[in-house]
This record gives C-alpha cells, structure tokens and sequence, in this order.
C-alpha cells in the first residue's frame, strides 16, 4: 500500500467567526427533535408557494436542476420531493472498472485516512471512535481495526440520495438516537464528538473484500432518514438504540449493486464510511475536495 494512504489527512481549518462561534454555542440549548419535526411537516406541504420557495433555493444555493430527472420547479408537489429529486440516469456514469469503489454520494470530502487504535478524525485537534459512531458495539468496530473512513459532506446544493460504493449484503442496520448539531464545517470543528452525539443511521455491508459501513449522519433540520429496504427509519419515538440484523437470519437478505441508491436524507448531511482493512484510498482525495457519484474513491 502506498506509504501516503497510511498517513493521516486533514485540512487548515478555518478559524470561526464570532457569529459562527455564538451559532455553535447556541446549538447545545436548541430544541433540536422539536425543530426537525417542525421541518418535517413544513417540507411536505404541498401549498401554492411551494414552487416560489424551490425557485428561490435552486437561485440561492446555485443548484444545478439540469441533472434532475424532473428540472422544473413547479413540477414537484413538496419541497421534499424536490430535495430528494432523483437524477437523469446518464449524469454519473460508473467506471467501467468494477473492482474500484465509487464514492456513494455528492458533497465534500470533510476528512479521510486510517482507523488508528479505533479512532477516527473529526477535525483538528478532534477525533471519536468507531465504537461510538456504531451505538456502542465493540466487536463490531473491531472488524474495521485496520481499515480505512472517509466522510462526506452533503451541502444544500447537492443531490441527496446514498448509492452503494460496492456490491454489497446488508448484515445489519442499527439505528442510534442523539442530538441533531448541523453538521456544517465550521460546527463540526467546535463540537466535539460530533458524528457520535448526532442520531444516527449505521448500515453495514459483507462485500467480497470484507465488511462495509455507511453512516448516515443526522442534523438539525434533517427531519428524516430513509433506507431503500425500510423506508423511512427516523426519527422514530424513543431513545434506544436499536438494531435489526438481515442477511438471512431474519429470513431477508438484501443485495445491492454497485451504484444502486441505498438510502437518502431528507435535507442535507453527512455519509462516515468505514472501509475493510487493506483498502486503498485515491491519492486524490484531500480535505475540502469536492467529490461527486460514481468518482472512484478507491480499491481494495
């Protein structure tokens, strides 16, 4: 493996701003679940202004609806179904080569490298451990010991649904309830553990080259995670985690092709991927790297 892909990347962050530092500080007292169940609703009324409201997004994010199946606004009866638009299928064509993973979703790349000692890298100065990102499961973030975690950030902007980086068999998809910080970049370096305090959606792979997770990353406003298999998963009542094992112990085994839509959010956030041990990822990809669907990520 090359030398550069065992070393730790990150980026210079960008000292926060006051207002920046006051947001994030304001955050811990927010009700957040009050506030994303409020968005919930919102995003789904189907009202006479719904098409002004999409307008004045797409004008104020620079969202490209050319790469939409359905590019006029006035054609989606939510602002949900606008924010989980799906794609013309010729707009991220896969590499022709299938032994490279793809990465499974549009955003930015916020930090990749190795799993050290359990221990992933948030940010400067910040790092959580996969135990805690997976609910608490010691054995099952063993698997990962050696490998490699990449985390993609999904601005406004981008198209929201998660595609499958590899073949893979779904073992297990475990549900951890949290708190629900916005998971922009300057919040992400001021919160500590923040991918780890966040409700989150843990779905884990076997792949023929060993065990894969996607981590579906709530935050405030992100009012709902789906997966393809389940539909909508949160946010669900209680604060357990819960788990659900499938590939055939339940008597449902679910496969997925490389590049086929897994799950979505509905508003923007972030994708934590774990990555089998041995795994090499592009040299290519640094910190604040824009990265779209289907780009190759890397190989086994």
């Amino acid at each position: 493996m090359n030398d550069q892909l065992n070393q730790p990347i990150s980026a210079t962050p960008v000292e926060p701003t006051t207002l920046q530092s006051l947001w994030t500080a304001v955050q811990y007292a927010l009700p957040h679940h009050a506030i994303s169940r409020l968005v919930f609703r919102l995003a789904r009324w189907q009202t006479p202004f719904t098409a002004t409201v999409i307008r004045w997004f797409v004008r104020h994010y620079g969202v490209d609806l050319s790469e939409a199946v359905e590019s006029d606004p006035a054609a989606y009866p939510s602002f949900n179904a606008f924010f989980t638009r799906a794609l013309k299928p010729d707009v991220r064509p896969m590499p022709r080569d299938e032994t490279v993973w793809i990465s499974p979703c549009d955003g930015r790349v916020s930090q990749l490298g190795p799993i050290q000692s359990g221990n992933l890298l948030q940010a400067k100065g910040r790092d959580y451990t996969v135990t805690c990102l997976l609910g608490g499961d010691p054995e099952l973030a063993q698997k990962f010991e050696q490998g490699q975690f990449a985390t993609i950030y999904l601005a406004p902007r981008d198209y929201h649904r998660i595609h499958m980086p590899c073949a893979g068999t779904l073992r297990e998809m475990i549900h951890v309830p949290g708190r629900l910080f916005s998971v922009s970049p300057v919040t992400v370096q001021q919160v500590p553990e923040i991918f780890a305090r966040n409700e989150r959606l843990a779905c884990v792979f076997d792949t023929a080259y060993g065990p894969l997770a996607l981590v579906l990353v709530g935050a405030i406003n992100v009012a709902a995670i789906e997966a393809v298999w389940a539909g909508l998963v949160t946010p669900p009542a209680g604060n357990m985690v819960t788990r659900r094992h499938y590939a055939g112990e339940t008597g449902m085994t679910i496969s997925l092709a490389r590049g086929q839509e897994m799950g979505r959010f509905n508003m923007g956030s972030t994708v934590v991927m774990l990555l089998p041990a041995g795994f090499e990822l592009s040299a290519e990809w640094q910190p604040q790297c824009p990265i779209k669907l289907g780009d190759v990520l890397g190989r086994p």
